[in-house]
């Protein structure tokens, strides 16, 4: 049986479903196979259970309904009910190292929640984690009334005290919270005998609703759709005033409550928005909808994305009724609920975790804790990272994010006075530690030194001038004279355009004759390494070895135990054939030069990821049936197998990463996210400590 805890509310409205998701992700982090239950649905459809799948990629099983509790306790059958609890938490339980268990939420009706909560601690010998969140109470209230709650389920076998979790902490219209607010709170818990687990402040991007949630809530017309699926509410402004008054309500994120007759409203938003400021969207009131020809003068800021909704009421009215729309995440917000997991996964008490580790395990990596050890890596490295495409919106946004999360230094090659408009106008916030440096001043600088390495093709002066007017190539020369650790383009640039400088200038690590790539496949509960999916045509078999290695190191690198499978239609000797043989010779070599590394093949795909297919096609292969990186024979497979597993399972892949240039310089997709983007530099940066690592082992022989 797993370890089981019960997560249980002391309170009303306290996030209980955030809290469990938070806990199952900050479990999952510490490698921990982690499962969830909510064994008892509470009023109408339950949510828990659709968010457990969304955010933490489990499969729970459905709870058991109110009414059926409900009409057993009535009949005082409540062991009945207890063993269906038990049988539910035991199923979803298989296999798990602990269990998550998600305790009834008292509701207006309900009076059994808390008994039936000690019922199922005592059921399921559960270690109790109470959640709680302040409701106007003071930091010493909040605990006495935690403490009572913890009472009400006795006291544990082993005499440990009760943990807790306190929720949404401090008021963001008053400032926020501070660090010293929150260890208030912890301290009044201790004085209380209770174990603070994790103190959550109240952040406001937790509580941001999409446009399309809006439309759901208080029933609106759509009349342009932009991005309803995209555009978050962050703020609300009813606008009846002139157009200079009105003009600072257009701010980033800002839902624009207006009369439908007040169209120079309307076309000053419009405006706003074809000026780079992101409004959420725009909201006509009193049931009258503008004129086709204003609203033809604002296709351009419908076609950028600037939703447009009507409804009946009057403006006060609709006002209201978007001030009291239901806050709580809905069961197809991905983005959401993944931030409300990470902001409590990041406050748990890392100590506690660890108490809660097993003994040694197989070592296992899912999606979730993979990104987490990234960031912590990057973290600890402090790279310098180049990103020539500064005047990007979404460059300029993971910018900000990347400093804000201290994952790397960035530096953004534009004018500072373009750069910092494309900024104000998104609302983003540029730190001090983001570093803005103007390619067209420093480009001369570098003049001398690109003939320097350029020479032996004919490189003058001139010609140097004119290669140092692209940014890429500026930012390339800051590596080459190490002033950067690492560089990222292809937001808005070719991957030619991307990497030509590099393997003109900064060139291929010694020993290494080839650039190659890895994705990284987050499968739903293990990363693999997909390689070579996106440079090498046809690879030799020598060129086939240096990929296996070059991937294998990769997966090293990021925290992926490396079993390498050189992948064939052919397992082992029943097949033959040209193909087969390339990679039987790039096996061997691959062995000779690395022997310590766990490679096998020809292997295929089944044989290397199904332990009973391996079993029977492959038994003594050390890799078979738990491969985790996988070199493909030529870029046509490997391309198409990569595409048909992430869009046809839904899996997300990462990169492609770029493998043997002596700095990392890796390359953006066109159509990326502002996600994609930071953690493309994430992994820029951990490449950089990798080249970092090499350089001092270098140095110390």
């Amino acid at each position: 049986m797993p370890r089981t805890l019960l997560v249980a509310p002391a309170g009303r409205q306290v996030g209980l479903t955030t809290a469990c998701l938070g806990l199952v992700r900050a479990l999952d982090r510490q490698g921990l196979r982690v499962a969830f239950a909510k064994p008892l649905a509470g009023r109408g459809e339950d949510r828990s259970v659709p968010l457990a799948r969304l955010g933490a990629h489990l499969a729970p099983p459905e709870p058991v309904d109110r009414a059926e509790a409900e009409a057993l306790l009535a009949a005082g059958d409540e062991q009945t009910l207890l063993e269906r609890v038990v049988a539910l938490s035991q199923r979803a339980g298989a296999g798990a190292d602990v269990l998550v268990v998600e305790g009834m939420a008292p509701e207006p009706g309900i009076i059994w929640s808390s008994r039936v909560n000690v019922l199922m601690a005592k059921a399921l010998d559960a270690e109790l984690v109470l959640v709680a969140a302040p409701g106007g109470e003071s930091a010493r209230e909040l605990a006495h009334a935690v403490a009572i709650a913890a009472r009400g389920f006795g006291t544990s076998a082993e005499g440990r005290p009760v943990a807790c979790l306190l929720n949404r902490v401090g008021d963001p219209a008053a400032g926020g919270f501070d660090e010293a607010a929150l260890a208030v709170h912890r301290a009044a818990l201790e004085a209380e005998g209770l174990r603070p687990l994790a103190t959550i402040p109240t952040l406001p991007e937790l509580a941001a609703p999409r446009v399309v949630d809006l439309v759901t809530a208080i029933g609106a017309q759509v009349l342009r759709p932009g991005e309803l699926a995209r555009r978050r509410i962050r703020a609300v402004r009813l606008c009846a005033m002139t157009i200079p008054n009105a003009i600072r309500a257009l701010q980033p994120g800002t839902l624009v409550i207006t009369p439908g007759d007040r169209s120079d409203v309307l076309l000053a938003a419009a405006l706003a928005v074809q000026g780079g400021v992101p409004l959420a969207g725009v909201l006509l009131t009193g049931g009258v909808t503008p004129d086709e020809k204003v609203l033809a003068l604002c296709e351009d800021a419908f076609a950028a994305g600037l939703p447009l909704l009507a409804h009946d009421a009057d403006s006060f009215a609709a006002a209201r009724a978007v001030a009291e729309m239901n806050r709580e995440i809905p069961v197809d917000d991905a983005e959401r609920i993944e931030l409300a997991m990470n902001a409590v996964a990041d406050r748990v008490d890392r100590g506690w975790l660890q108490g809660l580790s097993g003994p040694a395990r197989a070592p296992r990596l899912s999606p979730p804790a993979f990104r987490h050890r990234l960031v912590e890596a990057a973290r600890a490295a402090q790279k310098r990272i180049v990103l020539p495409e500064g005047t990007e919106p979404r460059t300029v946004a993971a910018a900000a994010i990347v400093a804000a999360r201290g994952i790397a230094r960035c530096v953004l090659l534009g004018s500072p006075e373009q750069v910092r408009e494309v900024a104000r106008k998104q609302g983003v916030v540029l730190p001090p530690s983001v570093e803005i440096v103007d390619a067209a001043s420093v480009a001369p600088r570098y003049v001398d030194a690109l003939v320097d390495r350029r020479k032996a093709k004919g490189m003058t002066p001139e010609l140097a001038r004119s290669e140092l007017a692209d940014e890429i190539m500026v930012g390339t020369m800051m590596m080459a004279l190490d002033e950067a650790d690492g560089l990222v383009s292809g937001a808005v640039h070719t991957t030619a355009h991307t990497i030509r400088p590099a393997l003109q200038i900064v060139k291929t690590v010694p020993g290494c004759n080839l650039v190659s790539s890895v994705f990284f496949m987050c499968l739903p509960d293990q990363v693999l390494v997909f390689g070579d999916c996106a440079v090498n045509p046809n690879p030799t078999a020598e060129q086939l070895a240096d990929i296996a290695i070059q991937s294998a190191d990769s997966a090293l690198a990021f925290g992926i135990p490396p079993r390498v499978a050189m992948l064939s239609y052919s397992t082992g000797t029943s097949g033959a054939g040209q193909e087969v043989e390339k990679v039987k010779r790039a096996t061997e070599l691959a062995r000779s030069l690395r022997p310590e590394l766990a490679i096998d093949g020809p292997l295929q795909y089944d044989a290397a990821v199904m332990p009973d297919v391996a079993r029977a096609k492959a038994p003594r292969s050390p890799v078979a049936g738990q491969a985790t990186v996988f070199i493909f024979p030529d870029l046509n497979t490997g391309n198409v197998t990569y595409k048909a597993v992430q869009r046809s399972a839904g899996v997300v892949s990462m990169g492609p990463l770029l493998q043997g240039l002596a700095k990392p310089v890796n390359d953006l997709s066109r159509g990326c996210l502002v996600e994609d983007i930071v953690f493309t530099i994430t992994l820029t940066a951990i490449q950089a400590e990798q080249v970092a690592a090499r350089r001092r082992t270098s140095a110390a022989a």
